[in-house]
């Protein structure tokens, strides 16, 4: 039951100052922190991140896209690890459109852009962050990420109410 997830602050929440507000949402969610690093990705990488995956379901323009977008400034990611984290992050975030995402969330309560005004701007939909869809795409970015040597275990006080 206890879960490792990827989470990234893309460039606009990096940009916008949001990178404590993000990882305190979650450390008040009683998840921890197992590993951060800022990185500034270049295409190469952003394709790895952004799989041929993203192509075949939502188009190879939609892949183009949020490319452009991930490389436009350094990209927070972080593993986040607790009981199943890969649902209570999801939660976290709210829904991939900013318009649709419930108060409370971070993209509910950071931003607001639809999918249609992103689509006629022909960008990718800002939405602040990125965090992995299930237990599969977990473990590819995690991998993708992150060396072995960069994630950390350690108890936080509250663990000790959860075992």
């Amino acid at each position: 039951m206890i879960e490792k997830t990827f989470i990234a602050i893309k460039p606009d929440g990096v940009q916008r100052a949001l990178i404590g507000e993000v990882i305190k949402r979650f450390e008040n969610a009683g998840l921890k922190l197992i590993g951060i690093k800022m990185q500034w990705l270049d295409k190469d990488f952003a394709l790895k991140h952004y799989t041929e995956d993203i192509s075949k379901r939502r188009g190879e323009k939609v892949r183009e896209m949020l490319v452009n977008y991930i490389v436009e400034g350094p990209v927070i990611a972080m593993v986040w690890e607790g009981i199943h984290a890969i649902e209570i992050v999801r939660k976290i975030i709210g829904d991939t459109e900013p318009k649709g995402a419930a108060p409370g969330t971070i993209r509910g309560d950071f931003c607001h852009v639809s999918y249609d005004y992103a689509d006629k701007k022909g960008k990718a939909i800002r939405n602040i962050i990125h965090a992995s869809g299930n237990k599969q795409d977990a473990e590819y970015e995690i991998k993708l990420w992150f060396k072995d040597k960069e994630l950390h275990s350690y108890e936080v006080s509250h663990e000790k109410y959860v075992k």
